[in-house]
């Protein structure tokens, strides 16, 4: 009997299981950038990016984060907890990059004194815009608690993984996390830890490894997924 898909997004389609408190997540080739202004695929994107992530998911729970990763079931999919997902994207830049520069004059590469912390609506209509804390608090989007929660969680993430990069010749610049709450009220975190959703550099180079690559036009995208997978392999 074929499951009951739930939700197909970008990069991803979630369908239903047996238990109500588990999904599974199928990791799509579709390749989007600028808010799906630029779409294309990207060979094996699925698989590799399945793959990093159920690493990642593992590194960043040794060091405390539970996240929604329960087992990888294929090459291609996870089996996850089922999550009411948070309407705001939280984004941690240790460099500067990408639509900081763009905002805020930074020069590209420039290392931030400590690790900061940014946070945008989740709204395809909207752009995904960049919100303050007032933002959140006015449109009700999460509670300070959970604001406080998630933020905490989002550092630990990326001291867990700056290290794991670093330790690999790899510089993590900054990374795009999803959180939302499991059925028995843990906050988690979610979607996936990726060449998708973090920028990442070789450390010597500085070649980009990452989704910049395709929203750039730098070709090699294929090359530079399997190389972090190789890498977060090793």
């Amino acid at each position: 009997m074929t499951a009951e898909q739930l939700y197909e997004g970008k990069a991803k389609i979630v369908y239903a299981t047996d238990d109500p408190k588990q999904v599974s997540q199928k990791f799509k080739d579709d390749a989007t950038a600028f808010d799906g202004k630029k779409k294309g695929s990207i060979a094996d994107k699925g698989v590799r990016n399945a793959t990093i992530s159920a690493y990642l998911f593992r590194v960043v729970e040794e060091a405390g984060v539970p996240t929604q990763l329960i087992e990888q079931t294929a090459d291609d999919t996870l089996l996850t907890h089922y999550l009411d997902m948070f309407p705001v994207e939280v984004v941690v830049r240790n460099f500067a990059a990408g639509s900081i520069v763009k905002r805020l004059g930074f020069e590209e590469g420039q290392k931030f004194s400590k690790p900061m912390v940014e946070y945008f609506l989740k709204d395809d209509s909207l752009g995904d815009p960049l919100i303050t804390c007032a933002h959140i608090e006015e449109l009700g989007l999460i509670t300070t608690d959970e604001r406080n929660e998630i933020k905490e969680l989002a550092l630990r993430v990326n001291e867990a993984l700056s290290g794991f990069f670093a330790e690999r010749g790899i510089i993590l610049v900054d990374f795009k996390l999803e959180f939302g709450r499991d059925k028995d009220g843990v906050i988690r975190l979610g979607d996936e830890i990726s060449p998708d959703t973090c920028r990442l550099w070789d450390a010597e180079t500085k070649k980009k490894l990452d989704k910049d690559r395709f929203r750039q036009d730098l070709g090699g995208v294929e090359d530079a997924y399997a190389e972090i997978l190789e890498r977060v392999k090793s």
